[in-house]
């Protein structure tokens, strides 16, 4: 019972986790979208004269990069005149065309109203409601330039809504585009649409793909701790996507390294978002490629290790190479689909992803789909013949048992009555040859009590061939399936066979099993195998390695064939139960 709920608390705290920034993420952009106001990030002061000054601007603020800077005097705030600036007057009938040419010529100017500039009387407490509200709309001038502008060359800055309202406005499309995606591929992966493989990552890869569109207006408000919180949303969204990736992953230390690298890529990735959020930051730093780089890794790196990335010296295989391809394949996809959600930062947000999406789909039924089917098939006609030549060698030995063995036992006893002693022996020596060649065939001691004791016969065999130590070391715990039993003998057989061919003593096999899987591996002290044997063994005609590394492929086990450093050919099998 513990155990079930520790299997169901690892698999489903990714879930909680995922579910719970998803909804925090939404609840956040509906608030923002709801109560959001224009943020000009500009504050004002009332100075002696009564005018007011622009007093500071945010580090973040759009503002200035209209040419607003904190000292200005404001001429106008929210539609509302503060000082009226002199003006040119102009008459207010129209100029007489030319009579030759008919080109109407510029009004001139009659006059200046007001002479200089002219403060608005305004009451102290409707300026300090007016500069307390929030702003829509304003324009300023330094000081000097009020002092001494003139009418045609006033030097004012106006700053709008710099169509902030508007712009947030738009995220309202890709708050629903995210929530569509949230519930769309959750249901569409957790009902079973997607895959098998998918299924158990439905709630992680809807969070992670959904999240960058649901914290679009946290981003765009033009505020430091909401720019922070919404890249923070989204890191933590790619955790639970990563952890389930990185949890397929098969070898232990390979999973130890790429959850290294990716919680760097994590760490990086908030310094960065915190960097960006920091005073005086905004103008200095360019850093949405790396930031996006960082983030779309976190998912990234975990799915293509788990697509099963060539470890170095190993033969690798399965005992279903088409599933294993899509598996491959759908772990790549499944990292890579939350980069495209990072980059689609811009209206229409669905480009990016839906150009990714069409390119998947497109890919699976042209290339991977029909690649799958070719490596099914090639995998059924394999254990087809694999299968075939078990039955064919338990036929022969069948038949040499009933037939050759027996009228053999007959001869035999015929020649001892006789007296013909030298025959008698002869005779039981071919007999004990194809009693030897029955085992090989048929294993029936493979079959009674499993591989350890199968191997204790087939090293005292081989050590009278190779001419010095043959050794075993083994320990036996849970018996593996019968067609585990018997792909290890084999491999245990072609290799020990190699090992006298090409090798010399000794020569040590070591095997053990447990409830977990089953590991073999045989080393001698010859020469060793060539760096480029194990990859050319079907062109040049190493069969025997060919029949390892299919025996292996046929369970799902891991084949290593390798040269030690100072000689020797070392050949591993590993098989896992789960």
């Amino acid at each position: 019972m513990l155990t079930d709920w520790q299997a169901r608390f690892r698999d489903g705290w990714r879930d909680w986790l995922a579910i719970s920034v998803a909804v925090v993420s939404l609840g956040l952009a509906a608030l923002v979208l709801v109560l959001a106001r224009f943020y000009v990030d500009v504050r004002f002061a009332v100075g002696a004269d009564g005018r007011v000054i622009v007093s500071a601007l945010d580090d973040h603020s759009r503002a200035w990069g209209d040419g607003l800077r904190p000292g200005m005097i404001v001429v106008s705030l929210n539609g509302v005149t503060l000082i009226q600036l002199p003006a040119y007057l102009y008459p207010d009938t129209e100029p007489t065309p030319d009579p030759v040419t008919g080109e109407v010529p510029a009004p001139q100017p009659i006059g200046v109203a007001p002479t200089s500039p002219l403060d608005a009387p305004i009451d102290p407490a409707a300026l300090a409601a007016l500069v307390a509200a929030p702003t829509t709309d304003l324009t300023a001038i330094q000081p000097w330039d009020l002092q001494r502008g003139r009418p045609d060359a006033w030097a004012t800055v106006s700053a709008y809504d710099y169509g902030y309202l508007s712009e947030l406005q738009e995220t309202i499309s890709a708050v629903f585009f995210g929530t569509a995606l949230l519930v769309l591929v959750g249901w569409w992966l957790s009902s079973g649409r997607g895959g098998p493989t998918l299924r158990p990552l439905a709630v992680p890869l809807a969070t992670a793909t959904a999240v960058p569109f649901l914290v679009r207006p946290l981003e765009q408000v033009a505020s430091a701790p909401s720019v922070a919180l919404g890249g923070m949303l989204t890191i933590v969204a790619m955790v639970p996507l990563a952890s389930a990736l990185i949890s397929r992953i098969a070898d232990v230390e390979e999973r130890r390294v790429v959850t290294m690298i990716t919680a760097a890529c994590g760490v990086v990735a908030v310094v960065l978002g915190l960097a960006i959020a920091a005073p005086g930051s905004w103008q200095v730093l360019d850093t949405g490629f790396a930031r996006w780089a960082l983030v779309g890794a976190i998912p990234l790196i975990p799915g293509l290790a788990a697509a099963g990335p060539v470890r170095s010296g190993g033969i690798h295989g399965g005992p279903n190479p088409s599933g294993k391809l899509m598996e491959s394949t759908e772990f790549a996809v499944a990292g890579a689909t939350p980069l495209f959600a990072l980059a689609s930062s811009s209206p229409p947000y669905v480009v990016p992803l839906g150009l990714w999406l069409i390119f998947v789909l497109a890919a699976g039924r042209f290339t991977i789909r029909p690649l799958a089917r070719l490596a099914s098939r090639a995998t059924l006609q394999r254990d087809l013949v694999v299968a075939a030549t078990e039955a064919e060698r338990a036929r022969v030995a069948a038949d040499i048992h009933d037939d050759a063995l027996q009228d053999l036992t007959l001869l035999v006893h015929r020649l001892d009555a006789a007296g013909d002693t030298e025959g008698a022996d002869m005779a039981r020596t071919v007999s004990d040859r194809l009693r030897a060649i029955c085992g090989d065939l048929r294993l029936p001691i493979l079959d009674d009590l499993g591989v350890g004791p199968a191997l204790d016969w087939l090293v005292l065999r081989i050590e009278r061939l190779a001419g010095g130590e043959v050794r075993l070391e083994r320990t036996d715990g849970q018996r593996p399936p019968a067609d585990v039993e018997l792909a290890f003998f084999r491999v245990a057989q072609e290799a020990m066979s190699n090992a006298v061919k090409h090798g010399r003593p000794p020569i040590v096999v070591r095997y053990s099993t447990s409830a977990n899987g089953a590991s073999l591996s045989i080393d001698d002290a010859g020469p060793g195998i060539g760096t480029t044997d194990g990859e050319t063994a079907e062109r040049t005609g190493h069969y025997g390695l060919l029949n390892m590394q299919q025996r292996a492929e046929a369970i799902g086990a891991i084949l290593d064939v390798r040269r030690w450093p100072s000689g020797g050919t070392h050949v591993a099998l590993d098989w896992r139960s789960n």
